[in-house]
């Protein structure tokens, strides 16, 4: 019997297209309470990103890629930082590539060391205010960052890892940017943090997803569930592959499961 499932945000929950939670997901959510279900966010953004969406009445956050997991009571349970050597790496490295762009995400603010035309379209494609530009250098907290988003072309990203963030690791639902955390930290972890505070098993555990941050949580859980907008990648992986977002693919495929 299904007790907790897992929903990533962007393209999952919330459609591209409308900035919005679809109807027929609103109503999913209220027979998944009724039947006493937990339903839990499992996301890249930060907790103060979540306003919009806490009307939903989640049971727990993931945030980070599992770096920050935050109870319905706002209780922190788990939170895990960037080791302090690669923050340094990184902010040695964009001295000498003043291209790069690159966000520090922390409990309390999320910010930028520049602002370009491209980075500013993609805030406006997830919705989301475009984040105030910091001096790293002065009067900033390195020890604070538990995710940096580094705007690089997926070609250059594995080198950029070894040669500048070898204590970390990356993944990325878009290929504008690549979400960077602890070595050995995912969405995966986030799971395991709350089936532990909910005394739930693995066997009780469904999610629901699209991009690339996504594998290691449709893997991990029980039933893991590829939206119809999905990437290639997520969808080989998925142990069912339902409709997009914007086609009630998260009420069909609780449908077709009998979860409601």
């Amino acid at each position: 019997m299904i007790k907790a499932i897992f929903f990533d945000i962007d393209g999952t929950l919330l459609s591209f297209k409308t900035h919005q939670v679809p109807e027929s997901t609103q109503q999913a959510f209220q027979l998944l309470k009724e039947k006493n279900i937990k339903v839990f966010v499992s996301t890249g953004r930060s907790y103060n990103q979540l306003g919009h969406i806490r009307y939903l009445d989640f049971d727990g956050y993931i945030t980070f890629n599992g770096g920050y997991c935050v109870t319905k009571e706002q209780d922190v349970i788990y939170k895990n930082n960037i080791p302090q050597k690669d923050i340094r790496s990184l902010l040695n490295y964009a001295k000498k590539r003043e291209d790069l762009t690159f966000s520090f995400m922390s409990e309390k603010e999320i910010s930028l060391n520049q602002v370009t035309p491209e980075v500013f379209q993609m805030y406006q494609q997830v919705n989301v205010p475009t984040p105030p530009v910091r001096d790293y250098e002065q009067n900033f907290d390195l020890d604070s960052v538990m995710q940096v988003n580094v705007f690089i072309n997926p070609e250059e990203e594995a080198e950029f890892m070894e040669n500048v963030m070898p204590n970390s690791v990356a993944s990325r639902w878009t290929p504008v940017f690549a979400d960077v955390n602890p070595m050995g930290q995912s969405k995966k972890i986030g799971i395991d943090v709350f089936l532990d505070h909910f005394n739930f098993t693995l066997e009780e555990t469904m999610s629901f997803g699209d991009g690339g941050n996504d594998i290691t949580m449709l893997a991990h859980t029980h039933i893991g569930i590829a939206m119809g907008n999905a990437n290639p990648e997520v969808k080989e992986i998925a142990d069912y592959i339902t409709d997009s977002v914007d086609e009630n693919g998260i009420w069909n495929a609780l449908k077709h499961f009998n979860i409601i």
